[in-house]
């Protein structure tokens, strides 16, 4: 019986395998592996022992694994057995040296590997999309929006360089993060690492070389959980963006606005009561999973403060956690460069969006360049103001109403009309636009 949704509705085929319960345990016995390797360049135990685990622990079940933890209940004597089984007499090595823990956090340490491998190619993507369109926009003119109010005017393209800068950003974020969140340990019952006596610290970090993982420095029974609180705030972080960039499309797709819309099928249906609609149901997905993932950063922290060396309460909460936080965002990088890709955007509805306000929203253009003349910038400021408020409740254009005022001492009237045209009024949006797919242009090829 199929219950949680990521079991048929969200995530990616190589994401769910990352949490899925085979690899898990593919990963648990790679730990346990590699602690035999380790345990024999040791000579803790013989090379034909060590060789013999190595050789053999693959072909250990985990159906076999989950038969015997029916019996017992315990997940970690289950797989030790499990492995101990197909590995004749060497099997008695199988964990030696080691607590649960050991091998569960360094197995784990496996899957984040894994994970960030997956999401590094999502966001590269997502950034590689997001430069192009920049690239196709930066002199497509727009209205600028602050506080759900027409401002002045930008470029579409400006708008995706600033969402590719973000996207960036967690890039770096991500290869920060690798050496603190990719880790393992082999330190014991409480960190001491007395059952490898004076071998320890030499088999821990032959085990972590050959599983190409940072060893801990320190530890108590559990890697400390500030490292994967870091891993889950970073998917959070993401989500985040990913929900700023799909509320921006979801208003810029109102039917007032129009300017964009999101991919669309052909035979998609928008409502079963209203034939008509087209709603943006991709991104709205990504805002209510944004929130889902979000939630994830409590229990994250909270799984940080154990008692003493170690209690279990973080256990539970990781099963979910990890599996749903990495899923999610994964899903939601994915259509968020799908929508991007695909996203149309409507030049005519950005055209009469731009000039709707005739002028008024050009009014810094035109206080600017008056002080430049000699103006006082409380006085410009004033009469502008004054022109802008009877400009909209009269609809008329912002330079009509001016004429007239004290401002036409300093302008011709073909002046004015200049400094309202909204299409020379964009700054530097397309050298910005330019530099920076420039720069992330170059970062993106040379780190891949």
């Amino acid at each position: 019986m199929i219950i949680h949704p990521i079991d048929f509705r969200y995530g990616t085929p190589e994401m769910k395998m990352v949490w899925s319960g085979e690899n898990r345990f593919s990963c648990i016995v790679k730990a346990e592996t590699a602690l035999a390797h380790s345990l024999g360049v040791c000579g803790i135990i013989s090379k034909a022992d060590a060789d013999a685990i190595v050789g053999k622990a693959g072909f250990a079940s985990h159906k076999r694994a989950r038969e015997i933890e029916a019996e017992n209940n315990h997940e970690m004597t289950a797989i030790i057995q499990a492995i101990s089984e197909v590995c004749g007499s060497a099997g008695r090595f199988v964990h030696l040296g080691a607590t649960s823990n050991d091998i569960l956090d360094t197995a784990l340490g496996l899957q984040i590997k894994e994970a960030l491998d997956i999401l590094d190619g999502k966001l590269r993507r997502l950034l590689s999309v997001l430069l192009r369109r920049a690239d196709e926009t930066k002199q497509l003119v727009c209205i600028g929006r602050t506080h759900g109010q027409h401002a002045i005017a930008m470029t579409y393209g400006l708008r995706f360089a600033v969402w590719a800068a973000e996207t960036a950003r967690h890039l770096e974020r991500l290869e920060e993060l690798r050496p603190r969140v990719c880790v393992g340990k082999l330190t014991g019952a409480v960190g001491t690492m007395a059952s490898l006596g004076k071998d320890g610290i030499r088999v821990q970090a032959e085990m972590m070389r050959y599983l190409n993982l940072e060893s801990v420095d320190v530890s108590t029974q559990v890697v400390s959980r500030d490292r994967y609180a870091e891993y889950i705030f970073f998917l959070a972080n993401c989500a985040t963006t990913l929900e700023k960039i799909a509320v921006e499309i979801r208003s810029l797709q109102r039917t007032e606005i129009g300017e964009v819309t999101e991919p669309y099928h052909k035979n998609q249906v928008g409502s079963s009561a209203m034939p008509h609609k087209r709603n943006p149901v991709k991104c709205e997905q990504i805002c209510g999973l944004a929130r889902i993932i979000r939630s994830m950063v409590e229990p994250a922290l909270l799984n940080n403060t154990l008692w003493d060396e170690r209690d279990l309460t973080n256990s539970a909460p990781e099963r979910i956690t990890f599996t749903e936080a990495s899923v999610l965002t994964d899903h939601c990088l994915k259509i968020s460069a799908d929508v991007i890709e695909n996203l149309t955007i409507n030049e005519e509805a950005v055209s009469y969006n731009l000039h709707y306000m005739q002028g008024v929203n050009l009014a810094e253009s035109l206080m600017t360049e008056a002080v430049k003349r000699g103006m006082p910038r409380e006085t410009a400021h004033e009469i502008i103001r004054k022109a802008s408020r009877r400009a909209l409740d009269e609809k008329r254009m912002l330079s009509d109403v001016l004429d007239g005022t004290e401002l036409m001492s300093l302008f011709e009237k073909e002046e004015i009309s200049a400094h309202l045209n909204a299409l020379e009024y964009v700054g530097l949006s397309v050298l910005q636009v330019e530099n920076l797919i420039s720069k992330l242009s170059a970062h993106l090829h040379s780190a891949v």
